[in-house]
């Protein structure tokens, strides 16, 4: 067997061969091209062999067979073993040192207008990703190139060392298998998209706005887990639903009661589970002319509890739609829903809504993600482990503070509040009680502003029960949402005292109402009690704790880890709160 050394050269994008060429040559390696390679070589006047000089058959197929062959793939992959040399004396294959690869250019041929499939195919190469996958297996000993920008580099190597260090051949290696997996992504992506559309891949109108284009969902193993039954889900739309649906899927499995939730860009402006209205509260929510059913108690307090930053929102539902949920969604300002099934009779309603256009997922309840996830930020993949962390009655078991007292309504809510949180832009804290979220602050850099604005939602949903708010009488066509739109306005105070916004407010109502003085608000927000608060990460200083008791809490769960951990819980004494130590930060982003 000769000692020289060999490279085989196979490339579609040709620059810098030349000049690659020449270097190998005058290193005294012999080399061995394919096709157009070997043609623009031969052509500069350098000597080069065709790589059937020792397959010894032509290239067949229209070029489709080129370097298929054991004569080169067992020079590529033989180790330096006495195994490997003794098969390659007895095959007459000599060693390949050097592999120079790159290959057809499969996602600019599917980027052009009007590409069919057939000119798609034959842009998928074989010879070339087989290539480079089998020369990148055997870094040890080949070098594989498939980036002309590391041509310079591997020359001077080999120039000054008469080899390439392992090092490099590492780096070679990584770049060879990076790319041969892009390109079968690209492939994989196509045809999904040709061939699968629907089942693993759904292709949306555009992104996070309507400049953002192309946009799509889908998997790469198995169907999407969901099927869309009306409309035509965005972008935001699905990543509502697919953070909404795993929230009111664990309320479900963690209380055993239907579960909803009201999403609004990725985070939730409302989540609760079935427990029976009270006639004010039905009142309150705008649902006293329907017979609630349990899921649709769920919704009703769901999108009750903020009604202003619900409108507009994604609904998630844990149980089959019946007919009195849907007659819900269906008078509410809403963007789709996502439910494991549909009653037929529910599906009617929520397809006639919006003229046809609402979106209408039906979620596969059985499907579990992997535990990997990956995202792409600023080109960077990024990876963690799923946050599959189970909330439950056990979560709470540590109490910190000196009361120990934790009723079971108070550990409902806390598990109310802490799945919530795990399905909330961090930094969150999230106020509960009847089973339901009644104030969330997301999304806040500090955790007091957090705190002080779930607080205040959690004033403006308690003011709502007011007499005076109870008793407003609206004047007839004043639509849901200009209802909800008045009461916020009249029970934060903030109603203009003249101009056009006065005169729209006042417009709302068949009697003008009677304002809630500052004593009847401040009388009011006194009875608000038994609320509970949970916290995706540790309060740092006793100023939340401080806010907490303004609107009624009695029952904290909040990680520890925080040096002002004892203020923090001698505050909590003070107002005679249960603070239970929760053993896990549930950072959501």
């Amino acid at each position: 067997m000769s000692e020289q050394k060999t490279a085989i050269l196979s490339v579609y994008d040709k620059t810098g061969l030349l000049d690659l060429a020449k270097g190998l040559i005058n290193n005294g390696v012999r080399l061995l091209g394919s096709g157009g390679t070997a043609k623009m070589i031969r052509e500069a006047g350098m000597t080069i062999e065709d790589v059937s000089a020792i397959t010894h058959a032509p290239e067949m197929l229209g070029g489709r067979v080129k370097t298929l062959h054991p004569a080169v793939h067992g020079g590529i992959l033989a180790r330096d073993i006495d195994s490997d040399r003794a098969d390659l004396a007895a095959n007459q294959i000599e060693k390949v040192d050097f592999v120079v690869c790159n290959l057809y250019p499969f996602v600019e041929t599917i980027s052009k207008i009007n590409v069919t499939i057939a000119e798609a195919v034959e842009e998928v190469d074989i010879g070339g990703v087989t290539l480079l996958r089998a020369a990148a297996k055997n870094h040890a000993r080949v070098t594989i190139l498939s980036d002309p920008a590391d041509y310079p580099r591997f020359l001077e190597e080999l120039s000054q060392n008469g080899t390439i260090p392992a090092e490099s051949r590492n780096r070679y290696a990584v770049k060879a298998f990076t790319q041969t997996a892009d390109y079968d992504e690209a492939i994989s992506d196509y045809f999904r998209k040709q061939y699968t559309a629907g089942e693993k891949q759904l292709t949306l109108r555009y992104g996070a706005n309507p400049h953002q284009k192309p946009a799509q969902a889908f998997v790469k193993e198995g169907e999407l887990p969901f099927k869309v039954l009306a409309g035509s889900p965005g972008y935001i739309n699905l990543l509502d639903a697919l953070n909404s649906w795993p929230l009111v899927k664990e309320l479900k499995q963690a209380l055993g009661l239907p579960a909803a939730a009201s999403f609004k860009h990725v985070s939730p402006a409302g989540a609760a589970v079935g427990i029976p209205l009270s006639d004010v509260e039905k009142k309150v929510y705008f649902v006293e002319d329907i017979e609630l059913t349990p899921l649709a108690s769920a919704y009703a307090r769901a999108r009750g509890a903020d009604r202003m930053s619900s409108f507009g929102d994604w609904v998630a539902l844990s149980d089959v739609v019946d007919v009195p949920t849907a007659k819900i969604i269906s008078r509410e300002v809403s963007d789709g829903v996502i439910a494991p099934g549909y009653e037929p009779a529910a599906l009617e309603i929520l397809k006639k809504k919006k003229g046809g256009k609402y979106t209408v997922l039906q979620m596969d309840p059985e499907y579990n993600p992997p535990s990997l996830e990956t995202r792409q930020v600023y080109g960077i993949s990024l990876q963690q482990r799923r946050n599959d962390y189970q909330v439950e009655s056990s979560t709470f078991q540590t109490l910190v503070s000196v009361k120990k007292e934790l009723p079971q309504e108070a550990v409902t809510d806390l598990i109310v509040a802490t799945i919530a949180l795990k399905y909330t832009q961090s930094n969150s804290v999230c106020y509960t009680k009847n089973g339901m979220v009644v104030g969330l602050g997301a999304g806040q850099q500090s955790r007091i502003h957090c705190t002080r604005l779930a607080g205040d939602k959690t004033d403006n949903w308690w003011l709502r029960h007011h007499p005076k708010v109870l008793n407003l009488q609206f004047a007839p066509g004043t639509k849901r949402a200009e209802k909800s739109n008045a009461i916020d306005l009249y029970v934060l105070d903030k109603v203009p005292e003249s101009g056009s916004e006065r005169e729209a407010w006042e417009s709302a109502f068949a009697t003008k109402p009677e304002p809630i003085t500052a004593e009847e608000r401040k009388a009011f927000l006194k009875e608000l009690d038994g609320v509970t608060c949970a916290s995706d990460a540790f309060f740092p200083f006793p100023d939340n704790v401080h806010r907490l008791s303004q609107s009624g809490v009695k029952y904290v769960a909040a990680p520890s880890g925080s040096v002002m951990d004892k203020v923090v819980f001698d505050t909590a004494n003070g107002y005679g709160m249960t603070y239970a130590d929760l053993p896990i930060r549930l950072f959501h982003h």
